[in-house]
């Protein structure tokens, strides 16, 4: 019979795994962003939160 809690330690180690390059691609994705010169015309929009404009 397979061993279930080994296999599901394996998995969870591999998802954190992936998780940690997201997280390390998305950082540097948003470094390069901020460090390149801006762009004409581009505009930057405030995010609306519709919990604090409804109170």
């Amino acid at each position: 019979m397979p061993d279930f809690e080994t296999m599901y330690f394996q998995l969870a180690a591999k998802v954190a795994d992936v998780l940690d390059i997201l997280l390390k691609a998305q950082q540097e994705g948003e470094r390069e962003f901020v460090s390149e010169e801006p762009v004409p015309g581009l505009k930057v929009l405030p995010i609306r939160d519709e919990n604090r404009d409804s109170e």
